[in-house]
């Protein structure tokens, strides 16, 4: 058994070496070349076969490449030693594809065919139909050929140049260039009455080149094949054409492809890349061992007419006059395609310079219209100073020299001529109260803010007037004031008001100390905290930027300190409200709940006579005491009752009555109860009661139910709110008594 394994292995890998090897054996082609390697177009045709040969055969392509010059040779009979060259080239190595380039080479092997491989498959390369008729090819042939519409080449040239009366037809003087002549002359011969065709192909290439630079203007050059003149010298690839193009007087149109780019014009052109390419198609289906006669390749025309752009520029044809689908190429790219970021730069910097000169003259603008406002505001302000009876000054105090309003000379009694300086001030002062004067002004260069300072001065008809004083001192480069500005203001009328209202105000004393500050302190407390916390912030922002930049009007600074002073003031009115909604221990105390509900009740009396409201008190008269922060718990009460008569607002005069009872509704717990006979709660305003902010007041913050909950919470009790019964709605505030509480620590 291991025996028979290892012979089929053997077998197996023996075959495989056989498959590998016969697949890695290469497949010979024979390219035949009647003008040789360098001949244009057929050059080009066998270039484009052998690249797409070999980049779409799966196996490798050994190819064998013959020139013959048959097409030059005049006798049959002198081939013999190119039959001779092959059969001793290819001895041994018999080929599996021939493929002759253009007709002449086809007919040299159609001739030769027997003596040289009559089993090999032939595909005929680049031949035009006309050349290779049908029944020339046998079932082992087959041709991929060219359709030349010969007419077409001249109908573009009159297409993109109608003026054209000249046309000079470039064409060689071998067999092959003869035969086309003939073809060209008979196709040609319907444009005989529109244009005059002069033909090259008597002349030498010396002779065209001068033909060419002298042709008159509306005249030009087709191209057509050049690969021997007149005298017999050969021309191989383009540099013919080259050569033409550089000095020809007129336009130069070609025949195919391979010519654009250089020196032809373009138009409808023969596609030497696709035929190459078609024909390897064909080839590799031979290769792949169908049978030739089966393939039928179909002739290869015209592709979308291809032009040159850079001769199109030259000889001023617009693209305008192109056939519909036309392709250009060589387009140079334009100024804004080689310099775009260059034109960009500086179409930026032009822009930049614009924009900065408008700039300049918007600012310049500006500063004059400001200059202009400013001097009118100056004289506005100067006029209604001194219609608010106030005066202007400012002092300097590098020259001791005051700068001041008429009308400031006029409070001080000083005429408009006489010098002003601190001295002269000084001297106007009442003697009373000269030494506070010099003081205040040396404090308000020394601390550039001196507040203001009331004090008198004496007229020169011994007429004393108060005035008031306001500065406020710049800083020099040195940081040390230098300059002192203010106002001055005619109080007298004033001082004399405020002196014959003293008495009025001592007389008011004994009614302002017995009105009900605490009821407005403990009802809107929570409504004045964040707008006096946002005073204080707004006046400590004002202090500090009177302290960065300097204005005009000093009045701010004394009123931001008034704000400042009253908000600290009513924020230690509702200091201990804030600590209840902080973190932090409360005071805790016995409270008697009865004695509570009399003490608010009393307090409110002033506000339940102007509300018109009747106050209804039905109180336990045994009820145990509740431990609390008593000022806290009064707030919650007062809080509850405000709400009740603001529930009343809307009802009869007779029907506002808000009862207050209190009563122990279990062992250890304590209710107080507000009920009023207002409209009640609606349905939708029932779960929102105790949000933040929601509130069904016009003016109100919607805080003062959130903040009584949190203190009843605090107290370990609740308050509620629900419509009552018998109308209007009661709020029930439930509290632990002392000694639940206790028994809970």
């Amino acid at each position: 058994m291991n025996w028979l394994r290892a012979t089929a292995w053997i077998a197996a890998l023996l075959a495989s070496m056989t498959v590998a090897s016969a697949a890695a054996e290469a497949r010979r082609v024979l390219l035949l070349h009647a003008f040789g390697h360098a001949y244009s177009p057929w050059s080009d045709m066998a270039g484009s076969f052998r690249a797409a040969l070999i980049k779409k055969s799966p196996e490798p392509i050994d190819l064998y490449e013959v020139s013959l010059d048959t097409a030059r040779v005049q006798e049959p009979r002198e081939e013999a030693p190119f039959v001779d060259y092959i059969h001793a080239l290819l001895s041994g190595r018999k080929p599996d594809l021939i493929v002759p380039v253009g007709a002449p080479a086809a007919y040299f092997l159609q001739r030769h065919r027997g003596q040289l491989f009559p089993a090999t498959p032939m595909l005929i390369l680049g031949a035009d139909r006309r050349r290779i008729p049908g029944p020339t090819l046998t079932d082992n042939d087959t041709a991929v050929l060219l359709d030349l519409d010969l007419p077409a080449y001249l109908s573009n040239i009159l297409r993109l140049r109608p003026e054209t009366k000249d046309i000079a037809v470039v064409v060689g003087n071998s067999p092959v260039e003869r035969y086309w002549t003939s073809e060209l002359r008979r196709d040609f011969q319907p444009f005989a009455d529109r244009v005059t065709i002069e033909w090259f192909n008597d002349l030498t290439f010396d002779q065209m080149l001068t033909r060419a630079a002298s042709m008159p203007p509306h005249s030009a050059i087709f191209w057509f094949l050049l690969s021997e003149d007149a005298a017999g010298i050969p021309y191989s690839q383009d540099g013919a054409l080259e050569a033409l193009r550089a000095v020809s007087a007129v336009p130069v149109f070609g025949i195919g492809d391979y010519e654009l780019g250089r020196g032809i014009v373009g138009g409808p052109l023969m596609q030497i890349q696709a035929l190459g390419q078609e024909a390897a198609v064909a080839a590799l289906r031979m290769l792949k061992g169908e049978a030739p006669g089966r393939i039928n390749p179909p002739p290869v025309l015209f592709g979308a007419p291809m032009y040159d752009a850079r001769e199109l520029r030259r000889w001023g044809i617009s693209e305008a006059l192109l056939p519909p689908g036309s392709i250009v190429q060589f387009r140079e790219p334009g100024i804004w395609e080689q310099y775009r970021w260059a034109i960009i730069a500086i179409g930026a910097t032009l822009v930049g310079q614009a924009l900065l000169i408008a700039y300049v003259f918007f600012q310049y603008r500006r500063r004059r219209a400001a200059e202009i406002s400013l001097r009118q505001s100056e004289e506005r302000m100067t006029s209604t100073a001194a219609s608010a009876n106030i005066g202007l000054w400012q002092f300097d105090r590098a020259s001791n020299q005051i700068w001041a309003t008429e009308h400031c000379r006029a409070l001080f009694g000083l005429s408009k001529n006489e010098a002003l300086d601190r001295q002269t001030l000084l001297a106007v002062v009442h003697p009373e109260d000269r030494q506070s004067a010099v003081e205040w002004f040396r404090d308000a260069i020394n601390l550039r803010d001196g507040g203001f300072l009331d004090f008198r001065v004496t007229l020169p008809n011994d007429q004393v007037r108060w005035l008031r004083v306001r500065a406020h001192s710049s800083t020099g480069p040195l940081n040390a004031s230098d300059q002192l500005r203010g106002i001055f203001i005619d109080v007298t009328e004033q001082k004399a008001a405020e002196t014959e209202a003293e008495l009025q105000r001592q007389e008011l004393a004994h009614l302002m100390r017995v009105s009900v500050l605490g009821e407005l302190s403990g009802s809107i407390a929570h409504e004045i905290n964040q707008p006096l916390a946002a005073i204080l912030s707004n006046a400590q922002a004002a202090l500090y930027l009177l302290e960065q930049k300097p204005p005009d009007l000093v009045e701010v600074r004394d009123s931001l300190q008034d704000i400042v002073h009253e908000d600290n003031r009513a924020g230690e009115v509702i200091r201990r409200l804030r600590n209840l909604l902080q973190k932090g221990e409360r005071k805790s105390e016995p409270v008697d709940i009865n004695e509570l509900v009399n003490s608010t009740v009393e307090l409110l009396s002033n506000e339940f006579i102007t509300r018109r409201v009747n106050a209804e008190l039905d109180l336990a008269k045994i009820l145990p005491r509740a431990a609390g922060d008593p000022v806290q718990l009064q707030q919650v009460l007062l809080n509850l009752i405000m709400n009740a008569m603001d529930a009343m607002a809307s009802t009869p005069v007779t029907q506002r009555i808000v009862t207050i009872s209190t009563r122990e509704s279990k062992p250890g717990e304590i209710d107080l109860l507000v009920r009023d006979r207002g409209t009640g709660i609606h349905p939708e305003e029932q779960s929102r009661l105790f949000r933040p902010f929601h509130t069904t007041k016009s003016r109100g913050l919607g805080l003062g139910l959130t903040i009584c909950s949190r203190i009843a919470q605090a107290h370990g009790g609740n308050v509620t709110l629900a419509n009552d019964e018998r109308g209007g709605a009661v709020a029930t505030f439930s509290l632990p008594t002392q000694e639940i509480l206790i028994a809970a620590k």
